[in-house]
């Protein structure tokens, strides 16, 4: 079967979407330093958070994912009705930031804490808390926080939240412990925004997220163990 190819109209709309985002970059990475700041301020966020990662998209990984997204609206035989005027809505990562922190249990805290910030703030959910992930005891522990989940089939694990600061753009904001972001990094320089074609590198990375999921349960291990110890000691007093 003959590969799909872009029109020459389809190539000319992505450079001008293209264009028209690195014209107003600016206002994605300002927000993102405002957003940055309130979470930094929140009291209720920042006991439990290790760092934080931001960027606004890069325009050549727009133009990737454009792409993409007109060869997959072609395969279905839909028209891809993205323009200038909705770009910003339509593409929620123009915007992105990702809060890390250590143990897995620290996530109920977050999530309260981001709910508070975008309700003071005004910000609208318009998607999540998602928790897309791999892993069935992963799937556990959010389903009882009754955060909805997704299976990722490429071993990814992160909670994500879709949010509207105002009417003309959209931000991503990302939640995963550190482990999780050791595999992100790895994964995101092989397979972004092309995924490998290395068989060898495929089956390291699989092994690198099981690996790195099997670190994230003995750091939870270590805190719990740290806390039971703790408040004996205190009973000893």
């Amino acid at each position: 079967m003959k590969a799909l190819t872009l029109t020459k109209a389809e190539k000319t709309r992505i450079r001008e979407l293209v264009a028209h985002y690195t014209l107003n970059r600016e206002t994605f990475d300002t927000f993102l330093q405002g957003l940055r700041a309130q979470v930094l301020g929140s009291r209720r966020l920042r006991p439990f958070l290790h760092s934080l990662n931001w960027r606004s998209k890069d325009p050549r990984h727009l133009n990737d994912k454009l792409r993409r997204k007109f060869l997959e609206a072609r395969k279905r035989g839909r028209p891809l009705a993205i323009t200038k005027q909705n770009l910003f809505l339509k593409i929620n990562d123009l915007a992105g930031l990702r809060l890390l922190h250590l143990h897995t249990r620290q996530f109920e805290a977050i999530n309260q804490g981001l709910r508070e910030l975008f309700k003071e703030e005004s910000y609208r959910v318009i998607e999540g808390p998602t928790a897309r992930t791999w892993d069935d005891e992963s799937r556990a522990f959010f389903a009882k926080l009754k955060v909805s989940t997704q299976r990722s089939p490429s071993l990814y694990t992160s909670v994500h939240y879709v949010i509207r600061p105002n009417v003309r753009y959209t931000c991503e904001i990302q939640v995963r412990t550190l482990m999780e972001e050791v595999w992100g990094e790895v994964d995101h320089i092989v397979n972004y925004p092309h995924r490998t074609n290395s068989v060898a590198c495929r089956e390291q990375i699989a092994a690198l997220a099981r690996a790195t999921s099997t670190c994230s349960r003995l750091v939870d291990s270590i805190f719990r163990s740290h806390e039971i110890h703790t408040a004996r000691q205190r009973r000893k007093r």
